[in-house]
């Protein structure tokens, strides 16, 4: 097999973001609202403009070049198998790993591509574009499995399981219960101390990837009295006894990512698989869901621009009543509406993205980014499905999976009124 040009930028730090040389002049005077500039441009040490938010390095251009290459050489024959089967086809998942797609922003030391949070979100994208169920075992892999083990991993648990994910195992988080959907920190599962051992019991839904995973990282309660201040985040391997996956979910879309409920009976789990601080785990699922937030905006956008992509080429040669579809200006001002929301989107994503490369805050930023990029996916392959009329409806062109596919995106990681309450709570502290 050819050797990807994502490997071929492992190990240096060309996938790491080049700032625009104007950043460097930029200075914070006091405090100031995510609202407002976090800086203020010196013009008198910089007369470079700051690129626009979508132009890429070289870097990461050839990123976005390779990820579109794999995604439509190895990906692409396989999709519409794979969502009528419901399963992934493990060649696929063996691809993104070899392509270092499972590991992007982890350190090469364990692994990993070592590459930007910004590389990902394009990969993301690109993969999204060709089957958002792949784009999503990337993106639960990259922001939140592997994520949390960078950020509150012990050394010894990143030796462990972050050289193992980068290169075979698939990753799953698990925080959804039965009672605790978008009301994630009610959730009931228990984690009782015994010994130098903690017992799991309880029950988990809607867990992603929990098919192909064999590694999981649980939160569960071990102080319910201190109500989410108790929930613990526990590494948990697939072969656990008393851990048992149930029959994955019959989905509407997405189809080929597993989502799988979970029963944990007397799992016994060594203190040393803790992640992280007892009791800190809520703030732990928090900051992973702000990034995960950003992986699924580009997620969206990607599915959403792929949609578009494959539909204009057939209103342009359809032909009815002696024009093409395309020439109808009614058409035309759809089209214009749809083309100018993606790039809106893609706008709110990048920028998200860029601000979490420079430490800037994100909550309401990803929370934006998410919430519009869901809404302008369910829009633009609902559009794509009437302007290509009944033969959009069928399941012999794949734009009515892409309708299929988006409608997620306003439900899984937080609802779209879930982010709307998000970016209101943040602009009443920035008020």
């Amino acid at each position: 097999m050819e050797v990807s040009a994502v490997r071929l930028l492992r190990g240096g730090s060309l996938l790491r973001r080049n700032y625009p040389t104007c950043l460097s002049s930029w200075t914070t005077p006091r405090a100031l609202h995510s609202s407002q500039s976090e800086a203020l441009l010196s013009l008198t040490h910089s007369r470079l403009p700051c690129a626009p938010l979508h132009m890429l390095s070289d870097e990461e251009a050839m990123m976005k070049s390779a990820v579109k290459k794999f995604a439509q050489k190895q990906i692409a024959p396989l999709v519409s198998t794979m969502d009528e089967n419901s399963k992934m086809e493990k060649s696929v998942i063996q691809g993104l790993f070899q392509q270092g797609l499972m590991a992007i922003t982890v350190d090469t030391k364990y692994g990993g591509t070592g590459a930007s949070f910004f590389a990902f979100v394009l990969a993301v994208e690109e993969l999204s574009k060709v089957d958002a169920a792949v784009a999503l075992l990337c993106d639960v892999q990259n922001t939140v499995v592997n994520g949390l083990l960078q950020k509150h991993g012990t050394e010894e648990q990143k030796v462990t399981h972050l050289t193992q994910l980068a290169t075979q195992k698939v990753g799953s988080f698990c925080l959804s219960e039965s009672g605790a959907g978008s009301d994630s920190f009610a959730l009931k599962t228990r984690a009782e101390k015994k010994g130098s051992d903690y017992v799991l019991n309880g029950s988990k839904m809607w867990i992603t990837s929990a098919g192909e995973a064999e590694l999981f990282l649980v939160m569960a309660n071990v102080d319910p009295s201190m109500g989410y201040k108790g929930i613990t985040c526990f590494i948990v391997d697939r072969d656990t006894e008393g851990f048992h996956i149930g029959k994955t979910e019959n989905k509407l879309g997405i189809r080929a990512s597993s989502t799988c409920p979970l029963t944990f009976e007397n799992v016994k789990v060594p203190e040393a698989n803790i992640l992280g601080q007892v009791g800190h785990g809520y703030k732990y699922a928090i900051g992973s869901l702000n990034e995960g937030r950003i992986g699924i905006a580009a997620q969206m956008l990607g599915l959403a621009q792929g949609c578009f992509d494959y539909t204009i080429p057939y209103i342009k040669e359809r032909i009815q009543f002696g024009k093409r579809l395309f020439d109808f200006q009614g058409l035309q001002h759809q089209v214009a509406h749809v083309a100018t929301q993606l790039e809106a989107a893609r706008l709110l994503t990048y920028n998200a993205a860029r601000r979490l490369e420079a430490g800037q805050p994100i909550m309401k930023e990803a929370a934006m980014a998410k919430y519009y990029a869901s809404e302008v996916a369910g829009l633009t392959t609902s559009k794509c499905i009437e302007w290509m009329g009944g033969v959009g409806y069928t399941k012999e062109y794949p734009v009515e999976k892409y309708f299929r596919d988006a409608k997620i995106g306003t439900i899984y990681e937080g609802t779209s009124n879930i982010q709307l309450n998000t970016i209101a709570k943040v602009l009443e502290a920035e008020h």
